[in-house]
């Protein structure tokens, strides 16, 4: 009896071990990076089927959404929430437009934090964030992601956002998972799946 659960604690020990993150060597970062950027600048096109879990200090239960994200380059992308509410958010023109269950307003995105944020979520999908001059960028590896964990440098942003961490699984180069903890704490997971890369997308995904 001792004898397994020694072996069953052994194997749990290593498990954790295994599963931690390492930090990539500067070669490592360098190929990682230069793999992703080459790659994405063929992406015209990105659909991907989503569920976002949202964990917030003064609720007890996290609030998990499923819906639907659409990127087109060089500058529109569309995130439709479908379950349990319907919700719809599009960055188009420097404006982000809103459709909150039938109630729709926009807003002037011009050199506002929202302009960054966008910028930030266009780029996890292509790349380009990598040689963001406003994130440090830290690169980490485990058995079955790289981890890409950018850190905002101005303080109007760090004001939202503390870090967001972008996974690649291996041998991919587009997202599939992304880690988002803001300044207040807060956490929101986005899980991809069934991603579509340069597929045609309707002009309505972009429209409310």
């Amino acid at each position: 009896m001792i004898k397994n659960i020694a072996l069953s604690t052994l194997l749990l020990i290593s498990t954790f071990v295994f599963a931690q993150n390492t930090a990539m060597s500067t070669t490592e970062a360098k190929a990682f990076v230069t793999k992703v950027s080459s790659e994405t600048k063929q992406i015209k096109t990105l659909q991907a089927d989503f569920t976002q879990t949202k964990k917030m200090d003064f609720l007890d239960k996290s609030i998990v959404t499923h819906g639907k994200m659409s990127l087109k380059t060089p500058n529109m992308l569309s995130w439709k929430y479908m379950k349990p509410y319907h919700y719809s958010i599009v960055f188009k023109d420097n404006k982000i437009f809103i459709n909150d269950q039938g109630k729709k307003s926009s807003v002037d995105a011009k050199s506002k934090t929202f302009e960054k944020i966008n910028k930030l979520i266009v780029g996890s999908s292509n790349g380009q964030m990598f040689n963001d001059p406003e994130f440090s960028v830290s690169y980490f590896k485990n058995g079955s992601f790289n981890i890409a964990k950018f850190t905002p440098k101005s303080a109007q942003l760090l004001k939202y956002i503390k870090q967001i961490e972008l996974y690649f699984p291996k041998n991919q180069s587009t997202v599939s998972q992304v880690n988002m903890t803001e300044a207040s704490g807060d956490t929101t997971n986005i899980v991809f799946k069934n991603t579509k890369t340069n597929a045609p997308i309707a002009a309505s995904e972009f429209s409310l």
